[in-house]
């Protein structure tokens, strides 16, 4: 005769039954993840937005430049070149407006005329005047 294993079933009070825990790792790293990559995608855009603006023309610091060193022997090319180029700055404050309109209307006698003689010594302390405004 088999005899059957005996089975103790015997009940365990101290012993807390298997509970189910969550487990968040994978959506932790898929948030992190996205995160990383919005904040690389970030610096990238500013990387490109540094690097483009580093060598982009600025037509502020030309003119200026322009400005600064513009020979005042040829008057009437002089005449033309500081209305042309000062007009860049002429918006930046009223000081800079009115300025600008009182050294343009100095200007209009060195414009037209085929002959003309060299800047007077009230033009060209106007002109010094605005050069000496400009901000860049």
């Amino acid at each position: 005769m088999q005899t059957k294993p005996e089975v103790f079933d015997i009940p365990l009070h101290d012993i807390k039954p298997l509970i189910e825990i969550q487990e968040y790792s994978f959506e932790y790293l898929i948030a992190s993840s996205i995160l990383g990559v919005i904040v690389l995608a970030g610096l990238g855009y500013l990387l490109y937005i540094y690097f483009r603006n580093k060598n982009s023309f600025n037509i502020r610091k030309e003119h200026a430049k322009l400005l600064n060193t513009l020979s005042l022997k040829d008057t009437k090319t002089a005449a033309y070149k500081i209305t042309l180029y000062g007009l860049t700055f002429k918006e930046d404050s009223s000081r800079h407006k009115q300025n600008y309109e009182v050294l343009v209307d100095s200007l209009e006698q060195y414009k037209y005329k085929k002959d003309v003689e060299s800047f007077d010594e009230d033009t060209k302390r106007q002109f010094e005047r605005f050069v000496g405004m400009l901000d860049v």
